[in-house]
């Protein structure tokens, strides 16, 4: 999921999407990008998890999936926390070795 989110197209995506559900051609449109284009990114977040499709009419919105973002920032969360617990813990070491 990690690598769908390194790209800056698909996170441009994730945040129209995250206004509204849009159809690769919509998204075209505001975006700097060619439909074929998105379609790709398209596909790599919905590999990920991170959009789905719906069908309206005859056409295929898509949607972000707010609740796998939701997952995501938590572990990212909890990681960060880890690694600042981690870095205190060293810090602490340093300013003993410094007395």
């Amino acid at each position: 999921m990690f690598a769908a989110l390194a790209d800056d197209t698909r996170w441009a995506v994730l945040q129209e999407l995250g206004r509204a559900d849009l159809s690769a051609s919509a998204l075209a449109t505001l975006l700097p990008v060619t439909r074929q284009a998105i379609a790709k990114h398209l596909a790599v977040l919905a590999d990920a998890g991170l959009v789905e499709a719906v069908r309206v009419g005859r056409e295929i919105r898509y949607r972000a999936l707010g609740s796998r973002l939701s997952d995501t920032a938590r572990a990212l969360e909890a990681i960060g926390a880890e690694w600042d617990r981690r870095l205190a813990g060293i810090a602490r070491i340093a300013e003993a070795l410094e007395d």
